[in-house]
């Protein structure tokens, strides 16, 4: 008989198709770590760019009475007594009655801002 042939089957060449399987199998396995390597690397990219963005966005750290309010109302209860002060200061005369008024103003801060905004 000219050929080898396989004990299992008796068909000629087997050796050939197994090489055959091996390589188109080393091949599969080799396109398989190539997309896992590209997978890690933008896992790892992604990862580092959430580091990045977490590590520079601003922290909300504020738990006290004046973070629970929003940004305009801060704003607000800021900006409604420095410009009574200063109305105050520039259109009363006298030194007394300014430093009276204001205090007066910082002493009534409290209780308008529960009154207008509500409680939190």
């Amino acid at each position: 008989m000219p050929g080898t042939r396989c004990c299992a089957t008796g068909s000629p060449g087997s050796e050939t198709v197994s090489k055959e399987r091996a390589r188109r199998r080393a091949e599969r396995l080799a396109v398989l770590e190539k997309e896992k390597a590209a997978r890690a690397r933008r896992t790892e990219r992604r990862n580092r760019r959430r580091a990045l963005v977490r590590k520079l966005t601003p922290q909300r750290r504020g738990s006290g009475r004046l973070y629970r309010r929003s940004r305009a109302q801060r704003a607000g209860i800021v900006v409604v007594p420095l410009t009574a002060s200063a109305l105050v200061w520039f259109l009363v005369p006298e030194l007394a009655l300014r430093i009276l008024l204001i205090a007066l103003i910082v002493l009534v801060l409290p209780a308008l801002v529960v009154v207008v905004l509500g409680r939190r």
